[in-house]
């Protein structure tokens, strides 16, 4: 038999190998002829390419082998929709602690109200006109509420714990407000209206918010430092 033949029927003896590929984002092991493993770049798949991109890899292997390029695109898509299920149930979650929250500062304010009208007798016409004559603490809002703290029976060693407290609530800003809850003022009343109870010019008067503040403060947790604690431990006061 010529050479020519010889060459034309020798039969292949180049060996198949297969190569386990590990899918880093999809979180598989794909096993694929050497053919399909030229065609996908395994360090881009590991380095976090997104799943359209290595379902462009394996599209350029689809006539090789479709059986491998489906079951990694299979993978990716099952991977990726865990991942969205899980954000969903976080974001799920935080709205609930959220809601918990404020529904539990809610019911602390509510009771502390009830609490210092049941406390708080009736004013007289008299002592209403005398307390109009009252001078008022002046400076700024630290200033007035270190001045009001003795009238609640506190002693100066309890200034430290209002200031951290109300830092983190408003920093004292007279017009702090969150529209996620309605929280206002310097001590953040839920709803703010209700410091109208202190006085009328609640929503721009510093005293009146620090008087309605310090007087939730005492009926529900007995002194700053005591509320301080409570917003350390949970959040909220």
């Amino acid at each position: 038999m010529p050479a020519r033949h010889k060459l034309q029927c020798k039969p292949l003896t180049q060996t198949r190998k297969l190569y386990k590929i590990t899918v880093a984002t999809a979180g598989v092991a794909v096993i694929v002829p050497a053919a399909v493993a030229a065609g996908l770049t395994v360090s881009g798949a590991s380095a976090g390419h997104s799943p359209s991109m290595l379902a462009m890899a394996g599209a350029r292997t689809a006539t090789a082998h479709p059986d491998a390029r489906m079951q990694l695109i299979g993978a990716v898509r099952h991977e990726v929709a865990k991942l969205a299920v899980s954000r969903v149930r976080a974001e799920r979650a935080a709205a609930r602690r959220a809601a918990k929250r404020q529904a539990a500062k809610r019911a602390a304010e509510g009771r502390a109200q009830q609490a210092a009208a049941a406390a708080t007798p009736a004013p007289s016409p008299s002592s209403q006109a005398s307390s109009g004559s009252v001078p008022q603490p002046s400076g700024n809002p630290q200033q007035i509420a270190a001045a009001m703290l003795g009238s609640y029976g506190w002693s100066s060693s309890e200034f430290g714990c209002l200031v951290s407290l109300w830092n983190l609530e408003s920093g004292w800003n007279v017009y702090a407000s969150n529209p996620s809850s309605g929280a206002y003022g310097i001590p953040q009343a839920l709803p703010g209206s209700k410091m109208a109870s202190a006085g009328p010019d609640w929503q721009s008067n510093a005293a009146t918010q620090i008087r309605w503040g310090l007087g939730y403060i005492k009926s529900l947790y007995g002194s700053p430092c005591g509320a301080w604690s409570h917003a350390q431990a949970s959040g909220w006061y």
